[in-house]
């Protein structure tokens, strides 16, 4: 699928793991970043969840020139709709 997935997340997160797991299978790559251990990460996560640090957040950007999607705590579906968006 075109477009790139960033995960924030962390170590304790069981929706993390089950989201990573879920897109391992269908091989949709990502990048994930543990907000435990980067600020900025954190603070960007903060702003997206009005204020709380909620995981997983969920950041696709579409290579097709569609418009960036922040979620909180998706389904597949909704990060493969984001993917082809």
């Amino acid at each position: 699928m075109p477009g790139t997935v960033t995960m924030y997340s962390t170590t304790w997160c069981g929706y993390c793991r089950r989201l990573k797991g879920q897109m391992d299978r269908e091989g949709i790559a990502y990048t994930e970043i543990n907000i435990e251990h980067d600020p900025a990460s954190a603070a960007f996560v903060e702003k997206a969840n009005g204020g709380n640090q909620t995981v997983p957040t969920v950041q696709v950007v579409p290579t097709n020139g569609g418009t960036e999607v922040v979620m909180t705590n998706p389904s597949l579906a909704q990060v493969k709709q984001a993917l082809s968006a």
